[in-house]
């Protein structure tokens, strides 16, 4: 019998990554999308594999109990949930959205896996849940210090699947990652505003003084990783997944004005938003042992993604000139 996955968020950016390079190997698995295509959820990101007889969209909200419910009959074997609002901003105008779906929604999803049976659920978190870190690096079990309503969804997204591995023996792993940064990457994100906007040669609005750091993973090895720990990792067990790539972001947003050869004057400080965080780092330590690490160093990683938007335009340029235009003038003024 294949495999079959249950993915969830997956016309998002690391959900869509991951399906395009789950179909890229092994032929013995089947894929079901589940994903309430949101202003980020874009089934554009999947054209490539629309017509994979191996994989099969649904529309669907994870909160919907009947819903999902319903998919488990499917013979699901493995779910790896992508499935959460993401946008720190956007959660700090509207968090009651950022608890529907990265709490109760992970929660719908664990009873569902916990009914049915499955072999491993894979709840994706964030470097974000240890809140800012001054120095040293974030390891699995340092305390939780969730600073805005993102990272407290998270994270309680997070303890509930830790939960039912603890209560009920279900097969649980948690992901924490750091920033990830590659192709199809909505535009509100750093990497993928900043590269858009200096294409079109406009500012590029950073926070506060530019010296806030992150921890840069190419979505790509974020991809590879899950994987990994969907094969080697143990159930119950947390793991960081980092880029080892520190940088302020200052540095990355010179880095690519450089890449697209515009003028560092394009870089304005904007008021810096609440609850920033100023550093994250993880200690990924844990899953080295185990047996993975990153390969994509971050300078090669940065310049294939700033080209791809360059080169991809017919993608964004459309989200650009729609909601998000909206979005961004009432953040960042007529820029």
């Amino acid at each position: 019998m294949p495999r079959t996955y249950l993915v969830t968020g997956g016309a998002g950016f690391i959900g869509s990554n991951y399906i395009r390079r789950l179909l890229r190997g092994d032929d013995d698995l089947r894929i079901v999308n589940l994903d309430k295509l949101t202003y980020a959820g874009r089934l554009e990101n999947l054209a490539p594999v629309a017509g994979d007889p191996r994989y099969r969209f649904v529309k669907g909200d994870i909160a919907d109990p009947a819903l999902v419910n319903e998919l488990f009959r499917d013979d699901i074997n493995i779910v790896v949930n992508f499935a959460a609002e993401s946008h720190v901003d956007r959660a700090i105008a509207d968090p009651g959205h950022f608890i529907t779906t990265d709490v109760y929604g992970a929660y719908v999803l664990l009873e569902a896996a916990r009914a049915h049976g499955i072999n491993r659920f894979i709840q994706i978190s964030t470097d974000e849940v240890y809140g800012s870190v001054e120095t040293g690096s974030s390891a699995e079990t340092d305390p939780l210090m969730p600073r805005n309503p993102y990272a407290a969804s998270k994270a309680g997204g997070d303890r509930l699947a830790y939960s039912y591995f603890a209560t009920y023996g279900l097969d649980v792993i948690v992901t924490r990652a750091s920033n990830n940064y590659g192709p199809y990457q909505y535009p509100e994100k750093f990497v993928s505003l900043f590269a858009t906007n200096a294409i079109e040669n406009k500012e590029l609005p950073l926070y506060g003084d530019g010296c806030n750091v992150r921890d840069w993973l190419h979505v790509d090895d974020h991809c590879d990783a899950i994987n990994f720990i969907i094969e080697h990792g143990r159930a119950g067990e947390i793991y960081n997944i980092g880029g080892g790539n520190e940088r302020e972001n200052i540095e990355v947003a010179r880095l690519i004005c450089d890449e697209l050869g515009k003028p560092h004057s394009l870089i304005r400080l904007v008021k810096d938003r609440p609850g920033h965080d100023r550093r994250y780092s993880l200690d990924t330590a844990k899953l080295a042992a185990l047996g993975w690490t990153p390969k994509m160093p971050f300078e090669a990683g940065l310049r294939a993604a700033v080209r791809w938007y360059a080169d991809n335009r017919a993608w964004w340029e459309p989200i650009k000139s729609g909601e998000f235009r909206d979005y961004y003038l009432k953040h960042y003024g007529n820029r």
